[in-house]
């Protein structure tokens, strides 16, 4: 049994922590006075972080956790104040004294610490590593991330379903369409107004082409991490060419908005671009395989094993280069159109390398198979009180939403981006591998900092 989410949300009258699972639900009502749970930790290591960041977001003790430090508060974040309760309502709040946090330490005779971030040589985003050495051998990496909190939960909560568009569209860019897709699949559900297969075929056209888009830049970047970079010169090209086919056809190069009630794709426009990519990306394989220096460094590096993938739920790219058979599009629908799932079998870097290449050249044959002239169109209204899901497989893994809607208000938001999960599992793939190898296992993954911050 795969855990998927665990999260808390304030009933009021309690507090109600729920377990999500590939097989079932949990439920544990709380008592607010004294909100304890025992940990998932011991059986679930992904659980972890999903229960440090309940505990500094609502003051729930995790019972028998192995590790209670702060998740999502940093040093000045007050300690008393807990974001997601329903009576926290301050717009800003004043910092607290500085409490330095603990971070793991390993002790030893030439032992040293090397800090990387969480401000980096580039513009990407925040995040913090922590690498103990003994030399060039990595003894132990911690990663501390929550440097880009920005309370989204808190931001959607007591708006109008249909207010909250804009926030989730912008929570990931490389995975925005998915979780346009999600929320749509939310409204569909709770105002029982069914999507048009149609319709469908053109949101999973643009969820192919924001995979592309975030599959090329990765294809450039993890060459290029090896020595390499006219990898990156090439696929920095295709990759751009991409985001600007997103931009003919959804007015953005993010495909913020691109998920709507009506769409009209330009198919000539697109299909013209589909045939060039094919044509560059084959070639770039066929280019690539022939560099035994570059697949040195690919090989044997960064490995997840399958046990190890499963042991943590590992989602996504991470997962099936692993050779794990896990992906959300493994459906009737999807298969309908030329879906095949693509498998590695050690978890390596190169693994994670040849998903990818397989993966667009797959999205790119079902692009051509979903192509529909039909043209329906859908409205959202009336939206029923309940709880309501959504997985959607993004660029990254398998993305989870839950909202909980009160009077056509957002009671509760909530998304388990694939990064969460996936960081938790990174710091086991590196143990065989010496520092100037981080940055290509890194990128191998190429996890969200936003997504997994929210």
């Amino acid at each position: 049994m795969r855990l998927i989410a665990r999260f808390g949300v304030d009933n009021i009258e309690n507090f109600e922590v729920i377990d999500v699972y590939d097989t079932k639900i949990d439920r544990h009502i709380l008592d607010k006075n004294n909100p304890k749970i025992p940990t998932l930790s011991k059986q679930y290591p992904s659980a972890i972080w999903m229960e440090r960041k309940m505990s500094d977001e609502f003051g729930i003790e995790i019972e028998d956790a192995f590790d209670n430090r702060p998740l999502v508060k940093q040093e000045r974040f007050p300690k008393y104040i807990y974001p997601l309760r329903k009576d926290f309502t301050k717009k800003e709040i004043d910092f607290s004294v500085f409490t330095p946090y603990k971070y793991e330490e390993i002790s030893g005779d030439s032992v040293f610490v090397v800090p990387v971030g969480p401000i980096h040589a580039g513009i990407i985003e925040p995040g913090h590593f922590q690498f103990s050495q003994a030399g060039e051998k990595i003894l132990h990496l911690e990663v501390r991330h929550f440097y880009k909190y920005r309370g989204i939960e808190k931001m959607c909560e007591d708006k109008h379903i249909l207010d909250i568009r804009k926030i989730v569209e912008r929570i990931s860019g490389n995975e925005s369409i998915a979780y346009q897709i999600a929320y749509f699949d939310i409204l569909s559900k709770a105002s029982k107004i069914e999507i048009p297969k149609s319709l469908k075929q053109k949101y999973a056209i643009l969820l192919e082409l924001e995979r592309i888009a975030h599959h090329l830049t990765d294809l450039g970047f993890i060459p290029n991490d090896a020595g390499f970079g006219s990898a990156l010169s090439f696929m920095s090209r295709l990759s751009e060419d991409t985001r600007r086919i997103l931009k003919t056809l959804t007015n953005h190069r993010f495909g913020f908005g691109a998920i709507k009630e009506e769409i009209n794709l330009d198919y000539e426009v697109l299909n013209q671009f589909l045939e060039m990519l094919q044509k560059e990306v084959e070639w770039f394989e066929d280019w690539i395989i022939d560099i035994p220096s570059l697949w040195d460094r690919f090989d044997t590096t960064g490995a997840l094993s399958k046990d190890k993938a499963i042991k943590y739920g590992v989602v996504g790219v991470g997962a099936r280069a692993s050779g794990i058979k896990l992906d959300r599009r493994y459906n009737d629908f999807y298969k309908e159109f030329g879906y095949e799932m693509q498998l590695g079998k050690k978890g390596e870097v190169g693994d994670r390398f040849m998903v990818r290449i397989k993966e667009v050249l797959n999205s790119i044959k079902m692009i051509k198979n979903l192509q529909t002239n039909e043209n329906e169109k859908i409205e959202f209204k009336n939206f029923k009180d309940g709880e309501y899901m959504s997985f959607v497989e993004s660029s990254i893994g398998e993305l989870f939403m839950y909202i909980k809607i009160k009077d056509e208000k957002v009671e509760r938001f909530y998304v388990r981006d694939p990064s969460h999960i996936n960081w938790q599992a990174f710091h086991t793939t590196i143990y065989k591998d010496i520092i100037a190898d981080f940055p290509l296992i890194n990128k191998s993954f190429d996890l969200s900092y936003a997504g997994n911050d929210l």
